[in-house]
C-alpha cells in the first residue's frame, strides 16, 4: 500500500516514526512522511521518502538556551509573565499554520491509500485528506495529547473541548496505535475500540552489552527541559557526589537550571549513548507527577537501557512501575524527591548484578523487532478489505 505519515515533528530525531516507516517499508509498503526540520539531505532508512514542511521557531527569550544559573531581575520577570500569558495560543497558532502550509503540499500529491496521522496535532489534517483521497485513516498517538503538562496558563476548557474533538476525528481511524497500556486503556474508556499498543522500544543489540561489575556513574540522557525531574536529579547528585551524575540531551529553549555538580555532556548518536550508558552503568528515567500523561508514559529512555543492558531508577508512576517491577529492570524513586531518588540509586547499587540480569531477560521480549511485527501485521489487515474489493 502506498502509505502517507504526518507529524509535525522534527522527523530525523523522532525515533518512533524512523522505525515505524524502515518496518513498512521492508513490509512491501511505500511510505512517504511529511514532518519539519528535515536536515539537508537526510534519508531514512529502508526507502522511504521525506519532506520538511517549516514551523515557526516559537516564543524565545534572550539569546538561546541556557542550562546553568537562572537569570533574575524584574525585566526577567515580566519576560517570562508575559511568556506564561500568550503561551498556549502561540502554541496552537503555529501548529495551525504549519497544517496550513502541510495542507497546500498535500493537495499536490497524488493519493494514498493510508494516511497515518502521529499525535493529535495532525489528525484533523490527515483524516480530511483521507475522506478526500477515499483513503483508510491510522491515528498513532504518542501521548495522552490533551492530558499533557504544558508550559503556560492553564487551559481547562481548551482540553474538554480538545478531547471531545480528539475522540470525534479518531473514531474515523481504522485503527489506533498508541506507546502504552495505560493510555490504550484511557482511549478505549473514551469509546475507541481498536488501540494497539506499540511501543517505543529499540533494535535489538548486536552485540551483548559488556557492563562494569559495578555502576561508575548515572546517566539521563533525554530532552533537557521542564517535567524532567531534573530538579530532583541535581538534589540527588549532591547526594550522591562524588558519584558521578551525567546529564546527556538537547536544551528547551528559555529552560534554566543551576547543575550543581551535575556534569553536561554533548549530545551524540544513539550507538554512542548505548556506550555512555554501558560505562556509567545506571540509566536515569525521571519524570515529574504533574499530569496524566506523565502517569501513563513509557519514555524511550527505558527501552534504551534495555537495548544497552543497563539497569534503571525510574520515577516511581503507575505505568513505568507495572514495566519495571514486571521485568527487575531497577528501583523507583518518588518523584521530586531528591532524597527519594538518591536512595533508590544506592539500593540498585547494592542489588545490581540481579538487576542487571533482569535487564538482560527482558532484552528478549522489550525490543522492536517484536513491536515492528505489531505494526506490520496491522497493516496486513488494513489491506485485506483492498484486496477483496479488487476481486
Amino acid at each position: 500500500m502506498r502509505v502517507l505519515m504526518v507529524a509535525q515533528s522534527p522527523i530525523a530525531g523522532d525515533s518512533r516514526i524512523l522505525r515505524e516507516a524502515a518496518a513498512l517499508t521492508a513490509a512491501g509498503h511505500t511510505v512517504h512522511v511529511i514532518g519539519r526540520d528535515v536536515p539537508e539531505g537526510f534519508t531514512l532508512d529502508g526507502g522511504a521518502t521525506v519532506e520538511s514542511v517549516s514551523r515557526s521557531a516559537g516564543l524565545r527569550g534572550g539569546s538561546g538556551p541556557a542550562v546553568g544559573h537562572g537569570q533574575r531581575g524584574v525585566k526577567v520577570l515580566v519576560q517570562r509573565f508575559g511568556r506564561w500569558l500568550l503561551l498556549p495560543e502561540h502554541r496552537l497558532r503555529t501548529e495551525k499554520q504549519w497544517r496550513t502550509a502541510a495542507a497546500a503540499r498535500l493537495a499536490e500529491l497524488d493519493p494514498f491509500e493510508v494516511v497515518h496521522a502521529h499525535d493529535f496535532n495532525t489528525l484533523e489534517l490527515a483524516a480530511s485528506f483521507a475522506a478526500r483521497w477515499s483513503a483508510t485513516l491510522v491515528y498513532d498517538s504518542h501521548e495522552l495529547w490533551f492530558d499533557r503538562a504544558l508550559p503556560g496558563r492553564p487551559t481547562p476548557l481548551w482540553r474538554i473541548r480538545g478531547r471531545r474533538f480528539e475522540l470525534g476525528l479518531a473514531r474515523q481511524a481504522a485503527v489506533v496505535f498508541t506507546v502504552s497500556d495505560g493510555i490504550a486503556v484511557r482511549l478505549r474508556s473514551r469509546g475507541l475500540t481498536d488501540v494497539r499498543v506499540i511501543r517505543n522500544t529499540f533494535p535489538r543489540a548486536e552485540v551483548a552489552p559488556v557492563l562494569p561489575s559495578t555502576p561508575t556513574g548515572l546517566l539521563y540522557a533525554g530532552r533537557v527541559g521542564a517535567g524532567r525531574d531534573l530538579p530532583a536529579v541535581v538534589g540527588a547528585a549532591q547526594e550522591l557526589a562524588p558519584f558521578p551524575t551525567l546529564l546527556m540531551g538537547s536544551v528547551d529553549p528559555n529552560y534554566r537550571l543551576d547543575l550543581g555538580p551535575v556534569q553536561k555532556v554533548p549530545e551524540t548518536s544513539i550507538d554512542e549513548v548505548d556506550r555512555v550508558l554501558q560505562d556509567s552503568g545506571i540509566s536515569l528515567v525521571t519524570l515529574t507527577n504533574t499530569c496524566e500523561n506523565h502517569r501513563l508514559a513509557l519514555p524511550n529512555k527505558l527501552f534504551h537501557a534495555v537495548r544497552a543492558g543497563v539497569p534503571v531508577v525510574a520515577a516511581d508512576l503507575p505505568e513505568l512501575r507495572a514495566v519495571i517491577t514486571k521485568y527487575q529492570l531497577g528501583t523507583l524513586y518518588e518523584p521530586g524527591n531528591a532524597a527519594s531518588l538518591a536512595a533508590a540509586v544506592r539500593a540498585l547499587i547494592a542489588e545490581y548484578p540481579s538487576y542487571v540480569d533482569g535487564v538482560r531477560a527482558a532484552g528478549a521480549e522489550l525490543n522492536w523487532e517484536h513491536d515492528a511485527e505489531l505494526l506490520v501485521s496491522a497493516y496486513s489487515a488494513l489491506a485485506k478489505p483492498s484486496a477483496n474489493a479488487a476481486n
